[in-house]
């Protein structure tokens, strides 16, 4: 679904990127994980285009989509959840959902609404609280709901279990498993919790200093000997 060829990129002039490849198959989740520093959100944010792209190629369902715009990459179907500034603070729950589906008609609107309360039913109470007072699991859920307005056909998740307590946090990664069982929807998922987060995923991405350390299967970087003791801080299973 995803394929990413010889990539380099960066910010101006500062490359963070270098010659990244990898293919990420339909219905699958990705998992990247790495060091601090390591290039996992920038990744994500070249393939939203925002990021400068120095060289390399990226195609989704087999089309082009280096460089375009990030309003012409959401539209294909492609939804980018950062770690912060996910949701409109100052906007009502109700309004929130409004605005993530203000490019539908207004009956399609109101029954996609309908349809991710019943996906995250906590947000049922919330709905008329200001996206602010939620506690940081409430606004990803919140930040989730927002992207399934669109039905979109894959997902990047930028560390959502930053500074979320660890039972929040297993919460947020079970709902995710849960959206792709239920939809289908491909998971790429850029994450610090990197055991959790590997017990969860099909493929694996390890990224040191920009560049692909590790590409395989999950439970294959969970019991490297090596690998998951010295980046991740994990031991094999």
């Amino acid at each position: 679904m995803l394929k990413i060829e010889n990539l380099n990129a960066g910010y101006k002039d500062i490359q963070v990127l270098f010659d990244i490849s990898l293919n990420v198959g339909e219905e699958e989740i990705c998992v990247l994980v790495g060091p601090n520093g390591s290039g996992k959100s920038t990744l994500l944010k070249t393939v939203m285009g925002l990021t400068q792209i120095y060289s390399g190629e990226i195609r989704f369902n087999g089309e082009a989509i280096t460089g375009l715009p990030t309003h012409k990459i959401t539209k294909l179907g492609i939804a980018y959840l950062p770690q912060i500034d996910n949701v409109f603070s100052n906007l009502k729950v109700r309004e929130n959902l409004w605005m993530a589906g203000y490019i539908l008609e207004e009956r399609t609107l109101k029954e996609r609404v309908e349809e991710v309360l019943e996906d995250f039913p906590i947000l049922k109470d919330y709905l008329n609280r200001r996206a602010g007072t939620l506690s940081g699991g409430e606004r990803q859920m919140l930040a989730m709901a927002m992207a399934m307005m669109r039905r979109p056909k894959i997902m990047l998740f930028d560390e959502p279990t930053g500074n979320l307590a660890p039972k929040i946090a297993v919460q947020v990664l079970n709902k995710i498993a849960e959206l792709r069982e239920k939809y289908g929807i491909t998971i790429i998922l850029a994450e610090q919790n990197a055991k959790k987060a590997l017990e969860l995923g099909d493929r694996a991405i390890l990224l040191v200093s920009g560049r692909v350390k590790f590409e395989g299967k999950s439970r294959d970087l969970l019991s490297h000997p090596e690998l998951g003791k010295i980046y991740l801080g994990i031991k094999g299973l």
